[in-house]
């Protein structure tokens, strides 16, 4: 009887004909061969890496092609064993932030993953980023002000670029706007006996208002008549028709900005619904009543989610388990006290 070849060679040797088989397009025998390399060196954190990786489905046509939830489960167990082995593997932890949050919806475990990486790093700036991120989607914004504070402070080492000094300033401004907008009214999902459950169930029958309609039959023939107002009155001369284009273009920023708050107005009830989806695979719990599921605005709000989150909202409605009333998000780190 023979022995197979690969028996004789090192993790490392077998690692590169991993790397050798992903070039060559052969993901498969690329995954086979990572998982051989596991086999003999537990702790060899690129094949992990690698597992994770190859794994997940290639680009097609240049785009990425996204996980089912058994893919993006083992994509993410791969990665979890990747931070164990090397905790300064910055790629590890942001797929497996992205795994957690957009493919499978497991927001409470996303909060915590990026609290493991603070702990490691905790003059970084992307983890408190992204746990602001979380607790605004779920409605937590008297955390948020805390995490703010932490963002601000003189510990934090971030980053002096536009990009991530307009991050920074753009999750603040976030924070801000659904403070506002709940100012008086937050949405707990979980609350069967919630106001806004009733709006839900009478708007059911509707899709949420796409930024492109708006955009074209309210912003657009505002500006338009405003524009055309201008044009009669200092579009004569050449200087003046130049005025009147940089009036249009302010014009159209201004009303764009102040009318996506109307915008959002006009389709809280579908930020409501897609709350009590994050609700549902955070907690692994239902808390959407049947008539509401199935329903053209709950077809139009899942249509956005990733097919792995999909997958895990159809297994945790058959489980059939309903939320409690008193559930709460478990937040894994301190809040200060109020004065």
């Amino acid at each position: 009887m023979s022995i197979p070849k690969h028996v004789a060679k090192s993790a490392e040797i077998l690692w590169l004909d991993a790397l050798e088989a992903e070039q060559e397009g052969d993901r498969e025998a690329a995954l086979e061969l990572a998982k051989k390399v596991v086999e003999l060196d537990e702790k060899h954190a690129d094949a992990w890496m690698g597992i994770a990786f190859f794994t997940l489905p290639p680009k097609s046509k240049g785009r990425q092609t996204l996980p089912d939830l058994t893919e993006a489960a083992i994509a993410l167990s791969a990665v979890r064993r990747v931070v164990k082995i090397n905790p300064e593997h910055n790629r590890a932890w942001d797929l497996g932030g992205e795994l957690l949050v957009d493919h499978l919806g497991m927001l409470e475990h996303a909060l915590e993953w990026w609290e493991e990486r603070r702990k490691i790093s905790p003059n970084e700036v992307k983890p408190i980023i992204e746990q602001l991120a979380i607790l605004i989607r779920l409605g937590y914004y008297e955390e948020c002000a805390d995490l703010l504070e932490e963002l601000y402070s003189d510990e934090i080492d971030i980053p002096e670029t536009n990009r991530m000094i307009y991050k920074i300033e753009n999750v603040r401004r976030m924070v801000e706007k659904a403070t506002r907008s709940e100012e008086n009214d937050i949405f707990s999902p979980q609350n069967p006996k919630g106001e806004r459950w009733e709006i839900i169930h009478r708007m059911r029958k509707r899709k949420p208002i796409s930024q492109t309609f708006f955009l074209l039959t309210f912003v657009a023939p505002i500006v338009f008549l405003l524009g055309s107002i201008s044009m009669t009155f200092l579009g004569n001369t050449i200087i003046g028709q130049v005025i009147v284009f940089i009036l249009i273009i302010v014009l159209y920023f201004s009303i764009n900005r102040l009318a996506m708050g109307m915008l959002h107005k006009l389709n809280r009830h579908a930020l409501d619904l897609d709350r009590a989806l994050d609700v549902e695979t955070t907690s692994g719990k239902i808390c959407i009543p049947d008539d509401i599921r199935g329903s053209k605005l709950y077809n139009s709000v899942i249509s956005t989610r990733a097919p792995a989150l999909k997958q895990r909202i159809e297994v945790i409605q058959s489980s059939n388990e309903k939320i409690s009333s008193k559930w709460k998000l478990d937040i894994p780190f301190e809040i200060s006290a109020p004065f």
